[in-house]
């Protein structure tokens, strides 16, 4: 490659206009994403002097090979566009916020007839009603076994729920008063739904009105001399008191916003932030980030808000902000959250009071945070690097295998064969490139592997083809006007995003012996793929076999190689088991039944229901079917002649 200078923009070509710009590696993937205030003096920095520039943006411009741009009307139009070229093309050297854990939530199904409560985590649902998050788990469990005393809704699972509903008998929660048992019929669903409303009301901080209620109802129940119920009142109240205690008040009862706080050293940074609702700390949360990127304390903090915020929900976002620096175009990003609120979003840096004292909190749970992810980190970026290093030296490639995809069988003796392709890359899967196939071979594993990597590879040569990449000089041969760069062959002309198969790997891994990995190689050769190593894992004794070689490559049980190449092949196997089960449920519900003339889904779900499996039902007589309310004689017998194999 020739470096910067080979695709430096022509002079005066670069408008001064705002927008966004992208650098294209050579594959055609975008490898980083920046807006800039004037286009022309943003870009003509990166070509200046690249000696003056930071190492991290060094390697950025060694990589790329190609810059293109888009001119914006304003500044908030251009930070929405480059959030959502972020999001799209998750380019290597953007700093991209990640959690350095997985927070529980405490969560109410409201989208459900009889609403549960439950501890959650993971990306969230449509229907739920999230309040955190918090550091602990056990930390909802104490808060919810408190709050069902006065909201005694259900937090039991569907199965626990339908098989009470089934024997009429509720579970223990239902006899000691912390559910109202709807499963047995208690309670109506409005009923219980109205106990859940409350519940979240409670939740998202509007607690004076219950402790008063419960307050006169104590009074009212003693002073009609009913003690037994008047304590029951009293230990309800203690019960929310307890809880609200969990929740601390560090501000004014109107209080409405997210602190957050930024501790870095010149690798990495940590963010915490803490939510408060009606001064109360509701929840905490933190995000790590790998400084792929020269950027300011300002730059970071600009790029969390609108990560942490871009796919929020409105109701999600606070009035106010606290942040510990302002991000350069404040007003830009505080238009833009302002917009996804509905109402103003304001940023700012407190300077002194409690709100001041409480950065300083968060700030110290910063600082920890990065601490104790660098110890975690540490080993594993080693072992990670250790890992590929040692795979390249044992298969004897020239390179270590950044890109790593693995292939997997899986059937029932012969039935609904399905493969899968997982990829790897720097030792990290990659889920938005996994593939999966339904195999047309029923010839065993190692026909569907080489039908596999044929059609894969197939795919990947056309796609290849059609944009002319095949010639070797078609990398290097510009477009026609200035910013347009070179032909792009991993990127699909008309929506701009990579295409399916566009990458090659640097390995191929096929779970099984040398059978398996000789297939895969004589499907590469027939296709004149050879950049491409391949390899096989076989599970009994996990050895590595290599296409035309007598004796595997035994690896250490303990080295980090082994490890990697036996994550890579259980995720694929996991892939394709997922996929297969899938596809064997889908053709169980679709069964024989499907193919009889005039029986519609209510009445194949009642014949399943009686006799419990298509199995049962084809050793059923007509007369046996008839039994079945709906079913007459005609179809009975159309039925069992269906199930035979006869034509009805």
């Amino acid at each position: 490659m020739g470096g910067p200078a080979s695709f430096r923009p022509k002079p005066g070509s670069i408008p001064e206009s705002p927008g966004v710009y992208r650098f294209k590696d050579a594959g055609g993937r975008v490898v980083y994403v920046g807006k800039a205030k004037s286009l022309r003096q943003r870009l003509n920095s990166y070509f200046a002097d690249f000696a003056s520039l930071h190492p991290r943006t060094q390697t950025m411009l060694t990589t790329a090979v190609d810059v293109d741009w888009t001119v914006v009307g304003t500044e908030v139009e251009a930070l929405q566009l480059e959030y959502s070229w972020i999001k799209e093309y998750d380019p290597r050297f953007n700093v991209k916020y990640r959690d350095d854990k997985s927070y529980p939530y405490l969560a109410v199904t409201m989208g459900e007839e009889f609403p549960r409560v439950q501890v959650l985590r993971g990306a969230k649902r449509k229907g739920i009603r999230y309040f955190g998050p918090y550091s602990h788990a056990w930390a909802i469990r104490e808060t919810v076994d408190l709050l069902l005393r006065v909201f005694p809704i259900r937090s039991c699972s569907t199965g626990v729920f339908r098989r009470a509903a089934q024997v009429g008998r509720p579970c223990l929660l239902g006899y000691i008063d912390k559910c109202s048992a709807p499963c047995v019929g208690r309670v109506t669903a409005e009923e219980h739904r109205k106990l859940a409303d409350d519940f979240c009301e409670f939740m998202a901080g509007n607690t004076g009105r219950f402790v008063k209620r419960l307050e006169r109802e104590m009074r009212e129940a003693a002073a009609e001399q009913e003690y037994e119920r008047a304590a029951r009142l009293r230990d309800d109240i203690g019960a929310l008191q307890r809880a609200m205690e969990k929740q601390a008040v560090v501000l004014s009862d109107n209080t409405d916003c997210d602190v957050i706080a930024l501790a870095e050293d010149p690798l990495e940074a940590a963010v915490q932030v803490f939510y408060v609702r009606d001064g109360r700390i509701r929840g905490q949360r933190g995000w790590v980030v790998d400084k792929v990127e020269e950027a300011t304390p300002g730059e970071l903090v600009e790029q969390f808000l609108l990560q942490m915020y871009g796919d929020a929900a409105a109701e999600a976002l606070p009035r106010e902000v606290l942040v510990p620096v302002l991000p350069p175009d404040t007003e830009a990003v505080s238009e833009l959250l302002g917009e996804h609120r509905g109402a103003r979003v304001e940023i700012r840096v407190p300077q002194r009071g409690d709100k001041r004292s409480l950065m300083e909190t968060v700030e110290r749970n910063a600082v920890e945070s990065l601490k104790q992810h660098k110890l975690r980190r540490a080993s594993d970026l080693t072992a990670r690097s250790r890992a590929l290093q040692e795979v390249a030296d044992a298969l004897g490639l020239d390179q270590v295998p950044l890109r790593i995809e693995c292939y997997d069988v899986s059937h029932m003796q012969g039935t609904d064969v399905v493969a899968s392709m997982v990829v790897f890359e720097d030792g990290l899967a990659r889920k938005s490139e996994y593939r999966r196939f339904s195999v047309r071979s029923t010839e065993g594993d190692v026909a569907s592997i080489y039908e596999v990597i044929s059609r894969r590879f197939k795919r990947y040569l056309e796609e290849r083809s059609a944009t002319g990449d095949l010639d070797a000089d078609a990398m290097a041969e510009p477009s026609e006007g200035p910013g347009e760069g070179l032909r792009t062959p991993g990127i699909d002309p008309e929506t701009g995003k990579p295409r399916k198969f566009a990458y090659p790997p640097n390995l191929v891994v096929v779970d099984g012996g040398p059978a398996q990995a000789a297939a895969a190689r004589r499907a590469l050769d027939e296709l004149g793929v050879d950049d491409v190593a391949v390899c096989g894992l076989a599970k009994r004794l996990e050895e590595v076999w290599l296409p035309g070689e007598d004796l595997p490559v035994i690896l250490a049980r303990s080295s980090e190689a082994l490890y990697l190449l036996q994550r890579v092949r259980d995720e694929a196997h996991r892939f394709a088991i997922t996929y297969h089960r899938s596809k064997r449920s889908k053709s169980v519900k679709e069964s024989a039944l499907d193919e009889v003339p005039g029986l519609g889904p209510a009445r194949r779900q009642a014949l399943i229901k009686h006799f419990g499996s298509v199995k049962r039902l084809r050793e059923a007589t007509a007369a046996q079917i008839c039994e079945v309310p709906g079913i007459g004689p005609s179809t009975a017998e159309t039925i069992v002649s269906v199930l035979k194999g006869q034509n009805p």
